[in-house]
């Protein structure tokens, strides 16, 4: 296991250096000067050449990327443009605001996703399979963003019993964990879930009906095998094509989304990066990309082990 988790740990350090070279990257292969946000219209070329100096874009490409690298992996991710803030205080408090939506998504999802497919693929060809497989070709195919505003028309405006926008009632810091505080997290957090409800549903689904149909358990049936041993088996053959489905998935959760963030006002990752593309703020832009993308990495490294712990031919292939 600790050789197995080791080459896995090799495998992503490539993987890390090129995204972290593709984020760095951005501020040079975007169109337009990354100061022009900031520097009024009359700046004089002493006054610019102060800037870019300030901000390292004075230095040959390589060297500046060599002094970013370095400040990123010591949590130093620059200066935003915009506010002139950390862009590291400004990502790790959008962080936490995605990563509490994402949580709640997840546990929607996952968990409806895992019971309808589970449902289908064990009584494939009846009603509850026809049922199941209609619920989530519908969440995979309706859009989330036009979904988030149909939900606020209907449980904000029209009933009245959920907030429509916000991050809660005292804002992002203002995080109580209690019923005022969730009414502004439910509805982007269910909207959040259809989509990767859907998907897992359907994945699940495919892979429980090729369990189903292999010998074993064919003979565990005609042995008179109960119920729940066969279930077991099937979940344990399923598991780990579904776990790294699920851990795609949670990736995806955690990056937050642009839009439903940005419909629902929640203070994330995604709505972060919404206004850095509005105010051409790149090295917020290129700081929350490169953690969102480290995000990711990581999860996929932690889903494999996870595969190699659930199936051990994994290890062995």
């Amino acid at each position: 296991m600790y050789a197995y988790a080791f080459k896995r740990l090799l495998h992503i350090i490539p993987v890390a250096i090129g995204v972290s070279i593709f984020c760095f990257l951005l501020i040079h292969i975007a169109p337009g000067d990354p100061l022009a946000a900031i520097l009024p219209s009359d700046a004089t070329a002493e006054f610019q050449a102060q800037m870019r100096t300030l901000y390292g874009f004075d230095k040959p490409l390589i060297v500046q990327y060599g002094l970013w690298a370095m400040r990123a992996l010591q949590g130093d991710l620059g200066l935003s443009i915009a506010t002139g803030r950390s862009v590291s205080g400004e990502i790790a408090s959008a962080a936490v605001n995605s990563i509490i939506l994402a949580v709640a998504a997840t546990f929607i999802g996952f968990t409806l996703g895992a019971l309808l497919g589970f449902m289908a693929g064990f009584l494939r060809g009846t009603w509850v399979d026809r049922l199941a497989s209609s619920l989530s070709i519908l969440g995979v195919c309706v859009p989330h963003y036009w979904l988030g505003m149909v939900l606020v028309v209907i449980f904000s405006v029209t009933l009245g019993w959920l907030p429509a926008t916000g991050g809660g009632p005292g804002g992002s810091a203002g995080r109580a964990f209690d019923w005022a505080y969730f009414r502004y997290l439910l509805l982007p957090a269910i909207t959040m879930s259809v989509i990767p409800m859907g998907i897992i549903a359907r994945t699940v689904r495919s892979l429980v009906s090729d369990v189903m149909a292999q010998d074993f358990v064919q003979t565990l049936s005609a042995k008179g095998q109960m119920a729940p041993r066969i279930i077991r088996h099937v979940i344990r053959n399923a598991a780990p094509t579904a776990l790294s489905v699920m851990g795609l998935q949670l990736g995806y959760l955690l990056g937050g989304s642009i839009l439903i963030e940005t419909v629902f006002s929640w203070p994330g990752t995604g709505f972060l990066l919404n206004g850095a593309i509005f105010t051409r703020d790149l090295p917020l832009l290129q700081g929350t990309i490169l953690v969102l993308a480290m995000f990711f990495v990581s999860l996929n490294l932690i889903v494999d082990l996870l595969q190699g712990i659930i199936d051990p031919r994994i290890q062995r292939s």
